[in-house]
């Protein structure tokens, strides 16, 4: 069976990197990578390559930043002919990104069999660009690979047949298991001058913290506060920094003297970052995740999550961008006031093998 296996940004490199090790472990899958160029340069794509053990990609198809609608469409038009010269059997997208849904449809539309890793989570918060991107990916999926409970439940519930469905576990926490030994030589702590438990990590990204000004202001007061206590770094993504430029706020985050500002880092840089914070704060799914299993309390600056169990049974606590819930979580932490985490069903390390055995069938 020849897969088509599809990465476009930052998380999708994550989770690709075990598929395709698998797969290629496996007698009877054939695959193959394509890089939509969703994300791009050094730090957002060609270091997660190069740290994550991912071969070069057989086709990059360079699409670039644009607008969802503009992206998805490139997306489509650039894929298309590679799906048609290549004859796949099936093609295997992750997570929710544009990458995802443009990639999938041009597969099903040409009678190819589509594979969503990391299906049937739900935040039930339609203004989320990724909501969409899931829902639609899920209707139109031959195989659909869960990495929590919910999610198979998500997908009974809109009438998803169940032969369909499997419970597999977590293909993120695959990479994060196998590269922790690799971070902990990581010196990213002695290069920003850190100290293992005493400063937290910030993460922010999604348009509707980072694009409206009155929401990026609250969360702004809340660490104004936290930044007393600890020092935090802030590895900021290309739209944040280009929303904060030239705004009202810049003045004031200059003045905060322990936010400390830096560019993306790669994975392992990152994983050092999370693995010895004493707490992350992030709209990111993923890190809600990875903190579940690094045991270090998270703080989701959203209104909702699509991963239920990181804050039913691990460290993550979904506390919306409030300011004074916000500083009310944190000192909870500061007094030790938080849920020790568990581990998920299945987040074992061993996701990707499953899939691959399932799609062998075996």
């Amino acid at each position: 069976m020849k897969i088509v296996n599809v990465a476009g940004a930052r998380p999708n490199f994550i989770k690709i990197a075990p598929l395709l090790e698998a797969f290629t472990a496996t007698a009877g899958i054939e695959p193959m990578l394509v890089h939509t160029g969703q994300h791009y340069g050094e730090r957002m794509s060609d270091l997660f390559f190069h740290q994550l053990g991912i071969p070069e990609p057989d086709v990059n198809l360079e699409v670039g930043s644009a607008s969802h609608a503009v992206q998805t469409a490139e997306i489509m038009k650039a894929f298309e002919p590679v799906l048609l010269e290549h004859a796949a059997d099936a093609v295997l997208v992750v997570g929710d990104v544009n990458s995802t849904i443009a990639c999938g449809l041009v597969a099903v539309k040409l009678g190819v069999k589509l594979i969503h890793v990391e299906a049937g989570l739900r935040s039930f918060d339609r203004t989320m660009p990724e909501e969409i991107n899931r829902v639609l990916t899920d209707t139109v999926s031959d195989l659909l690979f869960c990495t929590e409970q919910s999610g198979v439940e998500n997908l009974i519930n809109e009438g998803i047949a169940e032969e369909k469905i499997f419970l597999v576990g977590n293909v993120m926490i695959d990479t994060l298991l196998k590269s922790r030994e690799l971070a902990a030589g990581s010196t990213i702590l002695d290069d920003l001058a850190l100290r293992q438990g005493e400063y937290v990590v910030l993460t922010l990204h999604r348009p509707s913290n980072v694009d409206d000004p009155a929401v990026l202001a609250r969360l702004f007061d809340a660490l104004e506060v936290i930044q007393d206590d600890v020092p935090i770094v802030f590895p900021i993504h290309p739209r944040t920094r280009n929303n904060l430029e030239g705004s009202s706020l810049a003045r004031r985050v200059a003045k905060l003297g322990k936010l400390q500002l830096i560019d993306p880092v790669g994975y392992l840089d990152f994983l050092k970052l999370m693995s010895s914070a004493k707490a992350m704060l992030t709209d990111s799914g993923g890190i809600q995740e990875e903190t579940t299993i690094l045991g270090i309390p998270c703080l989701t600056l959203r209104q909702n999550t699509e991963r239920p169990i990181t804050a039913k049974i691990g460290s993550n606590r979904v506390v919306g961008t409030d300011t004074e819930k916000i500083i009310e979580a944190w000192r909870d932490i500061q007094a030790g006031r938080w849920q020790t985490p568990r581990t998920p069903e299945l987040w074992d390390g061993q996701a990707a093998k499953r899939i691959a055995r399932i799609i062998a069938g075996g």
